[in-house]
Formats: structure tokens, C-alpha cells, sequence
């Protein structure tokens, strides 16, 4: 523990931010409730360090739907550290059986004194825009989702059953458009469900062109274009990737990146026993969605079609080498796993999981080349 540091744990609400402060030396924390709004937090956190007298002042609180903006404020109104916790690696005593905000808030202040807590990486202001305009997508898709089922399920129930091709095809929407219901009411419906499937898909295609655009900007557009050069992985998938991950470099190796991802194996060891279950779940769901998607496009065999080929046009050759290895191996690795009578769905993930290995590896290249270009140009 630093001399002189005052450690600081909070509960972070909607309204009101419960504080247990734990001053140098002390062996119970101060308690007391901050309203959280912006004038409040600055008085409290000009506080802080007033009566820390020259002292660090390092505060804390877990991750969860207040996001990153009290960070924000408290580092902007006085010269505090405020780190974001992950909640799903804070010690819990396995015979605790209360939970209140005090308690939360001095668990968090002796936790973090002891260094006991892990700290997640804190997006920009413009990161995290990026990241939810990739979120909004993934919403919008969803509820285009829901909308098309809810049309499917009224014509099924009306025996209006599609046996011409697949379904959602111009075909598909050729002969939905050519439907009409005897009862006004029945006509009513369906124009309401294909009118709000329309919406939805104009939604899409805006928040694509959103995408895009940002996918150019400066601090994307190289790593775009690597991640592009893999297949299955377009500028979507890849900004989302990107978006996620922030800096892919504070993940030393290829396995920390595949536990943050949430694709790893759980494991239950004990003495002689070893048993691994199913997969842990516990990272970011919405990189594993997107990396699960595009592990199905290795079933193909490995040829390079004009869509890849214009993708990876002005792309540096490393990058297309290590997207042409991954496609190789990940290829032979599908139907070696289905050859041995794995579960489609299980081979996908462990696909997916040796995708996550062939990432890491040209976003690291890809940082080292790039530090290595400016560290020249200076």
C-alpha cells in the first residue's frame, strides 16, 4: 500500500453514489451518499483531495449501467484516480448472505487497498461512441429479427406458406407485396408488420453507412483493412471487433484474449481430478456473437473469390499471409472436429476460438509495424 493514499470504494446508482472512504492508516472507512450529479461529484471529489493533504487519492466502483461517465467526472474535477472495476472477478465470501450499497461501497475500499480488485480498460468518448453505434446495429438487427418472425408466424397461421426459395430473398419480397387479405382487418395487420420490417431494414442500411464511415477514420482504417483480409470478416464485424477490444495490445497472449472473449473452456481441478465443462461466457458477448459468425464461413474450402480479392486489395502482404494461414488451418480443423463426430455447433466454437489466436496475431503485428513506421518518420 502507497504512504498517504486514501482508497476509495463506491456503489454507483442512477441517483446517489454510496462512498466509504478509507483514509491512510485507518482501519474503518468513512461512509456517507453523494447525489450523482455533476455539481455534487466535483465538490466531492475537490473533497477528496483537499483532505488527503498532499496524498494520492485513488477511487474506485464497479462496472455496470452508469458506464464510464463517473470516471470521467471525478478525474476532470480534481486530480483523483478512478478506475472501473470488472464485478465479475470481486471476491465474494461464500458465507455472505447480505448485500446492501454500504456494504458494497466498504468492501470495494478494503478490496481495492489490498489490491485484491481488477481494474477493465476505460474507452475514449469517441471509442465508446463507435462502440455503441456497433451496438446499436446489433439491436436494430434483433429487432428486424422479431419483426420478420411475427409476419411469419400470422401467415403461417392464415396457411400463407412461402415454397418458392429461400425466404427474405427480392423474390420473397416480391410475393409478400403481392399478398392481399379479404378481411380489413387482416390487411391492416400485414401492413403494419411489413411496414415496420421496412423501417427497420432503412434503420440497417443507415447505420451501416454510419459504419463505414467511421470504420475510415484514422484511428480504424489500417486495422480495418488487416482484419478484412480474413474471411468471413467484413468492415462490420471488424469495427465491432475493434470497437470492443479498445487496445488489443494489453493482451500479452493469445489465451488472454480468448478468456476475454468468453471462449474458453470452464475447468474444475482438484487433486487428481480434472474435468472442463462447457464454455465460461463471462467476456464480451458481442465480440464472441460476431467471431461465432464468421467461423462458420470456414466450412469452405480455401479459395480466394473477387469479393475477398477486392477486400484485400492495397492490404500489406502479412497481413494476407496470416489471413491465408488461418483459412488453411481453420478449414482442415472444421471437418477434422466433424470427422470425429463433434456437435456442429461445438466445432464452430472451437473454430472461433482458433480465430481469436489468428486475430491477436496480425493486430499485434500490425501495432509493432505501426510504432516501428512513426518511431522512423520522427
Amino acid at each position: 500500500m502507497a504512504k498517504g493514499t486514501t482508497w476509495v470504494g463506491m456503489d454507483a446508482h442512477k441517483k446517489s453514489v454510496q462512498v466509504a472512504v478509507l483514509r491512510p492508516g485507518a482501519r474503518e472507512p468513512e461512509e456517507f451518499e453523494v447525489a450523482n450529479r455533476e455539481g455534487d461529484l466535483r465538490r466531492f471529489a475537490r473533497k477528496l483531495v483537499r483532505e488527503a493533504q498532499g496524498g494520492e487519492v485513488r477511487c474506485c466502483y464497479e462496472a455496470g449501467p452508469c458506464g464510464f461517465a463517473l470516471r470521467r467526472q471525478l478525474e476532470a474535477a480534481a486530480p483523483v484516480v478512478c478506475e472501473v472495476i470488472a464485478p465479475s472477478l470481486i471476491p465474494i465470501r461464500p458465507g455472505s448472505r447480505v448485500k446492501t450499497d454500504r456494504r458494497d461501497a466498504r468492501k470495494l475500499a478494503r478490496l481495492y487497498r489490498a489490491g485484491e480488485l481488477t481494474a477493465i480498460h476505460v474507452l475514449s468518448e469517441s471509442e465508446e461512441a463507435v462502440r455503441d453505434l456497433t451496438r446499436c446495429r446489433e439491436d436494430a438487427k434483433e429487432d428486424l429479427r422479431r419483426a420478420r418472425h411475427r409476419l411469419e408466424k400470422m401467415l403461417l397461421r392464415r396457411g400463407r406458406i412461402y415454397t418458392d426459395g429461400r425466404m427474405w430473398t427480392q423474390r420473397h419480397l416480391l410475393w409478400l407485396r403481392s399478398v392481399r387479405w379479404e378481411d380489413a382487418a387482416d390487411q391492416v395487420v400485414f401492413a403494419d408488420y411489413m411496414r415496420a420490417i421496412e423501417l427497420l431494414a432503412d434503420r440497417i442500411a443507415a447505420l451501416d453507412a454510419q459504419i463505414q464511415t467511421c470504420a475510415g477514420e484514422p484511428l480504424y482504417s489500417e486495422p480495418v483493412g488487416w482484419l478484412r483480409c480474413f474471411y468471413g470478416i467484413d468492415t462490420v464485424t471488424a469495427l465491432t471487433i475493434l470497437a470492443e477490444l479498445g487496445d488489443v495490445r494489453r493482451f500479452q497472449k493469445p489465451t488472454d484474449l480468448m478468456g476475454f472473449v468468453g471462449i474458453v473452456p470452464s475447468e474444475r481441478t482438484s487433486g487428481d481430478s480434472q474435468r472442463r465443462g462447457a464454455l465460461t461466457k463471462t467476456g464480451n458477448a458481442h465480440i464472441r456473437r460476431v467471431l461465432v459468425e464468421a467461423a462458420w464461413h470456414y466450412r469452405h474450402r480455401p479459395t480466394i473469390g473477387p469479393t475477398l480479392r477486392r477486400r484485400r486489395a492495397g492490404q500489406p502482404g502479412w497481413a494476407i499471409t496470416i489471413a491465408d494461414r488461418a483459412h488453411a488451418r481453420l478449414h482442415k480443423r472444421f471437418w477434422a472436429l466433424l470427422a470425429r463426430g463433434k456437435p456442429q455447433n461445438k466445432v464452430v466454437v472451437a473454430v472461433a476460438r482458433e480465430l481469436v489466436g489468428f486475430l491477436w496475431c496480425v493486430l499485434h503485428e500490425g501495432a509493432a509495424r505501426s510504432t516501428e513506421n512513426r518511431k522512423k518518420a520522427a
